[in-house]
């Protein structure tokens, strides 16, 4: 088994460590300290969610996804 090591992949991981131990690894401080640079950052923030109603559910169906639009998932013949 031959391990490789990446300078970089290392460097990240020590970062996160001593950011993670600058806030005693208190994830809800981790949180706030992240959404203040958030905010301060002047960047516009994307939400990328889902729209409601155009995923599938586990079993495979499709949900409703209203009466204007046609269901493709079925062939029909």
């Amino acid at each position: 088994m031959i391990l490789f090591h990446d300078e970089i992949v290392q460097e990240i991981h020590r970062i996160r460590e001593e950011y993670s131990r600058s806030f005693n690894h208190d994830l809800k401080a981790i949180f706030v300290d992240l959404q203040k640079e958030q905010a301060e950052s002047g960047r516009e923030v994307v939400t990328l969610s889902r729209k409601h109603g155009l995923t599938k559910r586990w079993s495979g169906r499709p949900k409703d996804i209203g009466g204007d639009t046609r269901d493709t998932s079925r062939r029909s013949i």
